[in-house]
């Protein structure tokens, strides 16, 4: 599994990790009832504490990401794709609400906010 951990950044890396695959899952990358590396393989892998991977794997299954199944092994959960996006658009809609309250009052245009989005966006790809 390709994860790319950013030792500068102030995000924690167990943070990262998860955001990472919930990404994948999200995508349909990683799909429903798919095994994820073992907590030791995947904390190898990343030269990282197994803790670390297992904070990561444990916030991922409380989220509903994942689910483990003793002695078999973490795999991505049979919840449906279409629910995961629902969830991510409100997240994005409240976060671009407080945007907006805040523009409105600091008399910031519509074109301003829509220029600094498409910045933003472009800098991920």
């Amino acid at each position: 599994m390709n994860i790319i951990i950013s030792n500068s950044s102030n995000i924690p890396i167990y943070e990262q990790i998860k955001e990472q695959i919930k990404s994948k899952i999200i995508s349909n990358e990683l799909k429903a009832g798919e095994m994820l590396p073992s907590i030791r393989s995947l904390a190898k892998d990343l030269r990282i504490s197994v803790i670390t991977t297992k904070n990561a794997y444990e916030g991922l299954e409380r989220e509903g990401y994942v689910e483990t199944i003793a002695a078999k092994g973490t795999y991505v959960a049979n919840k449906n794709v279409e629910i995961i996006r629902e969830e991510q658009l409100q997240k994005v809609e409240k976060l671009i609400d407080t945007a907006v309250s805040i523009a409105k009052i600091s008399k910031i245009s519509k074109e301003e906010i829509q220029s600094m989005i498409d910045i933003l966006y472009e800098e991920d790809r």
